[in-house]
Parts: C-alpha cells; sequence; structure tokens
C-alpha cells in the first residue's frame, strides 16, 4: 500500500509510504480518502497523525500520470482528488501533519488539511503548480487563503516559490518549527495529549470553527450555541465540572 495505518495509544497515524518522494498519485489519493474514512469512524482512534516519513512529506502530485491525461480526464478525476484532500480535512477529530523535507503541491495541499502542522527545520513548502501552466487543484486556492490570507497565498500561487521553514514560521503556514529528528515524536506528543481529551468536546470544537469560517457571524455562533448546550448532555461534561469543582482545573480524566 502507498499509503498506511498505524494505531496506539489512541492515536491514528496515517503514513504516506511512496518512495522516492511519496508522489501523490491517483492510487495514493484513493487510498488516502479510505483511511480518512476509517478513522473518521473507529472509536480507538482519538486523534490523527499525517506523516510521510524521516525524508519527506510528499513532493506533489504526480506529474508523469497527469501528463497522460486530457481535459476529458481530468474532468472526471479531479473531484476524486479534491473528495480525497476533503476527507482528511473532515476528519472530526483532531489532526496534526507531521512535515519533513517537501511539502509542495499536493503535499502542501494535504498539509492544509490538518488542524495544526509540525514542520522540520529543514522542510519547504509551496504550490508550484503555475509553474506548470497549472493551478492548485486540490484545495490549495481555498484553504491556503483561508489560512494565511489572500494576499500572501497569492504570492506563493502566482510565483509557484518554495519557502523555508523559518518563512513558512512567519507566514502562519505551519505552527512549529523543530528539529528533523523530533518532528514525528512532538506531532505524536500533540496528538496524544488530545486523544485523553473529551472527544466530543474536540468534535464539536473544530466543528464549530471549521463551519464559522465558512459561513457568516451569526449562522457560526448558531452552530457554536447548539453544540455548547448539547454538550451539557455528555458525560464528558460532567466529569470535567466535577472534576474542576473539586480538584481544580486540568485534572479531569475522560472517557
Amino acid at each position: 500500500m502507498t499509503v498506511n495505518l498505524e494505531v496506539a495509544d489512541g492515536v491514528g497515524t496515517i503514513r504516506l509510504d511512496r518512495p522516492p518522494m511519496n508522489a501523490l498519485d491517483i492510487a495514493t489519493q484513493d487510498r488516502l480518502r479510505e483511511l480518512a474514512e476509517e478513522v473518521t469512524g473507529r472509536d480507538d482512534v482519538r486523534a490523527v497523525v499525517v506523516w510521510g516519513g524521516e525524508k519527506v512529506f510528499a513532493a506533489g502530485a504526480d506529474i508523469k500520470e497527469m501528463q497522460a491525461m486530457d481535459h476529458a480526464a481530468m474532468v472526471v478525476r479531479s473531484k476524486g482528488l479534491q473528495d480525497a484532500f476533503t476527507a482528511v480535512a473532515r476528519i472530526p477529530k483532531p489532526v496534526v501533519a507531521a512535515i519533513t523535507g517537501y511539502a509542495l503541491g499536493g503535499g502542501c495541499e494535504l498539509a492544509l488539511c490538518a488542524d495544526f502542522r509540525i514542520a522540520a527545520d529543514n522542510a519547504k513548502l509551496g504550490q508550484p503548480e503555475i509553474l506548470l501552466g497549472l493551478i492548485p487543484g486540490a484545495g490549495g486556492t481555498q484553504r491556503l487563503a483561508r489560512l494565511v490570507g489572500p494576499s500572501k497565498a497569492k504570492d506563493l500561487i502566482f510565483t509557484g516559490r518554495q519557502v523555508k521553514a523559518d518563512e513558512a514560521l512567519a507566514l502562519g503556514l505551519v505552527d512549529r518549527v523543530v528539529p528533523a529528528a523530533e518532528v514525528h515524536e512532538q506531532a505524536h506528543a500533540w496528538a496524544a495529549r488530545l486523544a485523553s481529551g473529551p472527544a466530543l468536546a474536540l468534535r464539536a470544537a473544530k466543528e464549530c470553527v471549521d463551519a464559522g469560517l465558512e459561513t457568516d457571524i451569526d449562522t457560526g455562533l448558531a452552530v457554536e450555541r447548539t453544540w455548547f448546550a448539547g454538550l451539557f448532555a455528555t458525560e464528558d461534561r460532567a466529569i470535567g465540572m466535577r472534576s474542576f469543582v473539586e480538584e481544580g482545573p486540568g485534572k479531569a480524566k475522560f472517557r
């Protein structure tokens, strides 16, 4: 398989494994969608790490495969491409991308689907599709602009330039830069910390933020209000409040 899933301590690691550069061909895209749907439905997976290995996250799409496709073929395939990435973005659990080496084109777009991005100090990110006479097609024009703002997104998309980890951090494209040898360890620690949290509240928080970004503030507040009130029906809410009153903050053990 070009993408594999490993589960330990409540954390599911979706591991790209298509040497040497983890090029995202059609089979890899479809496998990503399958595993995103699997971790969505598994109760033993409470947080997710997306990881490409020690050397490279993903250097982009399989250009040779795309070169052989004409307009009609891509009209058919483009929705499958977007659906694969959207499936990752819609995992209703905390997702962190562990980025080593290159995250370019589709690799950068995959990282954009995560809630949090930890990058190696040797990482390079970018959307170089313009250099092929194309634009990003797996969500890059949409998720990148929402993350870093339209002007910065247009700079990266219009020029196709690659940015090193320090600039990516300054742009807000990644959230933390660490030594390359520590990327997976820190990503797993972030995910494991949240895996022990209140699953429904984390799901609610993610849905409220993501849905709110897609709509007006009044509708977003209505989504938040509905989830906020609904969480009062959960056992985790009772555990959390009882623990706060009896033991102080941060000591609750959620079920």
